[in-house]
């Protein structure tokens, strides 16, 4: 196997690895959502998002990864989080 495939080959390891994490990851937050819901809390949680979004830049830096991409990333995960949680809101609402 050539240095070029085999190196793809890690990185679709990575991808697939990934995905599972985020997949484990929107089950915690769909029971988030849920007992947010259940309480009559909003969606969001500004205060939390601020601090989880100073923790991976942090995260970032220590691991040589440029924290601004972290940031979006987080951004991009907590943004399809919350219109997850409006939406269980608006069911526990019917």
């Amino acid at each position: 196997m050539d240095a070029l495939t085999s190196i793809r080959q890690s990185i679709d390891n990575i991808d697939a690895a990934l995905v599972h994490l985020l997949a484990e990851r929107f089950k915690f937050t769909q029971q988030v959502g849920q007992l947010k819901a259940a309480g009559g809390l909003p969606a969001s949680d500004p205060e939390r998002e601020r601090v989880q979004i100073a923790r991976l830049r942090a995260l970032a830096e220590e691991s040589h990864l440029d924290p601004a991409f972290a940031e979006k990333f987080l951004n991009f995960i907590v943004a399809e989080v919350i219109h997850h949680h409006e939406e269980i809101a608006g069911a526990v609402e019917l």
